[in-house]
């Protein structure tokens, strides 16, 4: 059962709430920019990080930017870590599990034990389906199957005793965006999908869109389900 938690501004700060994180050796699978693995060293909070990306070209990116002492980067997926068994404390996934191919997300649920020590623990943090943002967004790009489907890889993993199910907390987190084509910018041209808007589908995301505009921009409020996992 989840347990509401209410509007979110740091997820680090949640996070520390519900993992440990002092002195963790941590491993970030979809890291995408690697933004939270870069906040969590900067700030001190863990001793290293492992962030795994398997979009090449923002690996590539990762692999060209400066970073923090103490984070690694790598390219990967979570059905094929490519690292040995049993070397870090905390694995998070923020936004990723439902990227993982859906036949893969078993295998990806095993990998991530493996990879973790016993007593490791898992921090997945995944949309909810629903809200004005990921309505705007699912007239382009529609995810609801694979978010539902990999909320089903977690019930799963616990089920089989791959993981024990720690917790479950719902929680809101603001989306904001200075106007449209701050939109476009930041999801729909990602590098990880081939997304593109034309015709009366970019006429009716614009028009959704608008209707959240200020003159300080668009603020959405995004719902997110953490679950919280531990290697048994």
């Amino acid at each position: 059962m989840s347990t509401p938690t209410g509007l979110v501004t740091d997820e680090i700060e949640f996070m520390r709430r519900v993992v440990p994180l002092d002195g963790a050796r941590v491993v970030e699978l979809g890291c995408g920019k690697a933004e939270l693995s870069r906040r969590l060293l900067e700030r001190g909070l863990v001793t290293s990080v492992v962030a795994l990306e398997v979009d090449q070209r923002q690996h590539a990116l990762n692999l060209a930017s400066s970073a923090p002492p103490g984070l690694t980067f790598l390219a990967g997926g979570a059905e094929a870590i490519p690292l040995p068994a049993a070397q870090f404390d905390l694995a998070i996934m923020l936004k990723s599990l439902h990227h993982v191919p859906v036949a893969q997300l078993d295998t990806a649920m095993a990998e991530i034990r493996r990879v973790l020590v016993p007593g490791g623990f898992l921090y997945v943090s995944e949309p909810v389906p629903g809200g004005d943002f990921l309505e705007i967004v699912r007239l382009f790009h529609d995810e609801g199957i694979v978010l539902a489907a990999a909320y089903q890889a977690i019930r799963r993993a616990a089920a089989a005793g791959v993981f024990e199910h720690a917790a479950e907390h719902v929680f809101e987190t603001a989306v904001a965006f200075k106007d449209y084509d701050d939109f476009v910018r930041r999801i729909v041209n990602v590098t990880h999908a081939d997304r593109a808007l034309s015709g009366s589908v970019a006429e009716e995301v614009r028009r959704r869109f608008g209707q959240h505009m200020t003159p300080s921009g668009a603020r959405f409020v995004r719902q997110m389900r953490v679950n919280v996992l531990r290697r048994p």
